[in-house]
């Protein structure tokens, strides 16, 4: 037993096999991009019924991505139940029906769910099938005149497949291409992308290379220089330092734009591709033509958002366009929504751009989450990819757009997005916590990043920071969290802190000013420094911290939120601890005033007064327990349990406690309420809020 279904030995070799294949086969964005293509294998198998041999058809599932494929996301059917449905099709006006058949044609457990591109895996009398998304391949797809490209590039053995929307009829014409032309090992579906096809796993995956390097090999020596016409004056790349100051300045505008409907989390990138081709004298055009491949424009939106000014233009000039042509977006958005929709369509989902194109700065590219947002950039890439190749050999001819209409607004598409998961109460949400690296600050983005939320880890040890960072996100790495380098006393650091998390994931919402330090000492015994000290790293820095985070949420206009973890200390006066509950009364106080500033533009500012965290905490290991333990006379290593009995609930406080104190204020649910300190000490009456 392996899998879903009862296999032979035999079988379980295919699938290893086919598995091997999709891993090379998507490992290269060359020949497919993200989530995009599946591969299949027709293999025998025992029916765990009956016990007797069947044919099964092993084929990628919906949703599931050839170069992480595993067995769990195969789809696993009885061929012969998928191709007796030729006799009860009812016809390219109803085939979405036949997706529902499909489960009835599944093989004990049946594995994933199917893809719409079940057919034509199963239909065509190979053993083993490609179907794939190559920009080498779409470029030949869709180009003006893709037929002839076809018969001039592979002659007879790859065939041309005219534009069909994927579904049960593509399979049927695959499916006799491959009957009709006994010498071809593949076809170019016109539009969309390749299919190829082979006796053994190796041959198909060998079939499918070939006609994907031979469009390589024929784009670069027959492409005409310069398809993207002259580079325009004013147009080419800022140098990279301006390039990603401009970059992270108009982030937050852009942002705002892209959540106008529902907040997304973004994605920048300034790679030479994208730079190249804003820079050229055919971007304008291009871009409006849209994109093509049915992969790519429900990742995208049918075009991008343009911004038609040269690089040079002054910042406030780009900032007041990018709004100008936000609104002319939508209203072409909703324009084309209802010039294709009909009654019995899935409602508009929204008419904001995923895809943002700044000449001499780079790309902006938006989804619900940091990964989402980064593969929507990397498929316009693909698109501009494919762009370059059709216009260097012929000209770039997309799918019409009532066509990518039938895509974007396809039933089946719409049944795709409501099975997928509620998201968690932090989704969409980019946080930066200061102080990150160990203790409470590691804590509290622990919990925000388990609650959806994008993390950027702030903390004075850059190595730290990325150590934090890299086991807060595990293995989905910087689409969760990025370590950065905070000195937060230093200004010029805190800014490039707040630009790393802007480019990494957009924007900001939610800020966390935790990072501290401490020194217990009498008066007599402070020193200056030990005052200026505290003062920099608490009172300052969480001043500065909040100040650069304010002209991010300001320009975001999406309001947002900013914490201060305080301490009990803020309103208690105990002994040798002069600076320390100074300074801590000061951020208490910027509380009170930046929630009242802040309001206005729906930014809430609320506090936290721990007490006693001694476990766990980078404070209290780096002196601070040494020397609040000999001020009440307990040894050090019971300091916790000290604390714990002078409380009311006679509980110990940890650093989870806190990050669930900041959870509670920023998920939503607080949606009103500013200006407020938690206590978060067990019960310290002393420290009553009055």
């Amino acid at each position: 037993m392996t899998g879903p279904t009862s296999t032979t030995d035999t079988t379980t070799g295919a699938v290893g096999q086919l598995l091997a294949r999709s891993h090379a086969l998507g490992a290269d964005p060359r020949f497919t991009n993200y989530a995009g293509g599946n591969t299949s294998a027709k293999v025998t198998g025992t029916d765990p019924v009956t016990g007797r041999e069947v044919e099964l058809l092993w084929v990628k599932g919906s949703g599931g991505d050839l170069g992480t494929l595993t067995e769990q996301g195969l789809a696993v059917l009885r061929l012969d139940r998928v191709r007796a449905l030729r006799g009860t099709y009812p016809g390219v006006e109803r085939e979405d029906e036949v997706v529902a058949a499909f489960d009835f044609c599944l093989h004990g457990k049946g594995g994933a769910a199917p893809s719409i591109d079940t057919a034509m895996h199963a239909l065509v009398d190979a053993a083993h099938v490609d179907h794939l998304h190559p920009d080498a391949g779409i470029a030949v797809a869709c180009a003006a005149d893709g037929e002839e490209l076809t018969r001039r590039i592979y002659g007879g053995k790859v065939v041309w497949v005219p534009w069909r929307r994927p579904g049960f009829q593509l399979g049927l014409d695959v499916a006799a291409i491959h009957e009709q032309h006994p010498d071809a090992v593949g076809c170019v579906l016109g539009g969309h992308g390749i299919t190829a096809w082979g006796d053994t796993s190796e041959e198909a995956e060998a079939n499918s290379r070939w006609i994907i390097e031979t469009a390589e090999a024929h784009i670069a020596e027959h492409s005409r220089p310069e398809p993207f016409g002259p580079v325009l004056d004013g147009y080419a790349a800022l140098p990279a330092a301006e390039r990603r100051a401009r970059a992270a300045a108009l982030a937050p505008v852009v942002r705002g734009i892209a959540s106008h409907d529902a907040p997304q989390v973004g994605h920048f990138t300034d790679a030479d591709v994208v730079l190249d081709f804003l820079s050229r004298e055919e971007h304008p055009r291009l871009a409006a033509l849209g994109t093509s491949c049915p992969d790519h424009f429900l990742r995208t939106k049918v075009r991008p958002l343009v911004v038609d000014l040269p690089a040079s233009a002054p910042l406030e000039e780009v900032t007041a366009r990018l709004h100008e042509l936000h609104e002319a977006y939508r209203a072409d958005y909703r324009a084309y929504y209802e010039r294709h929709a009909t009654a019995d369509s899935p409602a508009m989902r929204g008419a904001d751009p995923l895809i943002v194109l700044v000449p001499g700065v780079g790309m902006f590219s938006y989804g619900r989450d940091a990964q989402t947002a980064r593969v929507a950039g990397e498929f316009y890439v693909n698109a501009i990819n494919v762009m370059r190749g059709a216009e260097g050999l012929s000209s770039y001819a997309p799918i019409p757009e009532s066509e990518k209409f039938r895509i974007e607004y396809w039933a089946l598409e719409e049944a795709k997005l409501a099975r997928m998961p509620k998201p968690r109460p932090l989704a969409t949400r980019i946080a930066l916590v200061t102080g990150a690296a160990s203790g409470i600050g590691k804590a509290i983005a622990v919990r925000l990043a388990a609650e959806g939320a994008c993390v950027v880890v702030a903390d004075l040890d850059l190595a730290k920071a990325r150590e934090a960072a890299a086991e807060i996100a595990g293995a989905k790495g910087a689409d969760v969290a990025v370590g950065v380098a905070a000195d937060v006393s230093d200004p010029a650091a805190v800014a490039a802190a707040v630009e790393e998390a802007v480019l990494a994931f957009g924007g900001l919402d939610l800020v966390v000013n935790n990072a501290g330090l401490s020194i217990s000492k009498p008066l007599l015994e402070t020193t200056e420094r030990d005052w200026d000290l505290q003062h920099d790293v608490m009172a300052k820095g969480s001043f500065l911290v909040s100040q650069a985070a304010a002209k991010v949420l300001i320009a975001q206009g999406m309001g947002g939120d900013v914490v201060y973890i305080a301490s009990k200390n803020s309103v208690f006066a105990g002994p040798n601890n002069i600076a320390y509950s100074a300074v801590k009364a000061d951020q208490a106080h910027q509380v009170r005033l930046l929630a009242a500033e802040l309001g206005q533009y729906g930014v809430k500012v609320n506090g936290v007064n721990p007490d006693g965290v001694v476990r766990g905490s980078g404070i209290f290991a780096g002196g601070w327990g040494a020397q609040r333990a000999a001020t009440y006379g307990v040894p050090e290593e019971e300091l916790g349990k000290y604390y714990a009995q002078r409380t009311l609930l006679k509980r110990e406080v940890l650093p989870e406690h806190v990050a669930a104190a900041v959870f509670v204020l920023t998920a939503g649910e607080l949606s009103h309420t500013t200006g407020l300190h938690v206590p978060v000490d067990a019960g310290v009456a002393a420290a009553f809020l009055r």
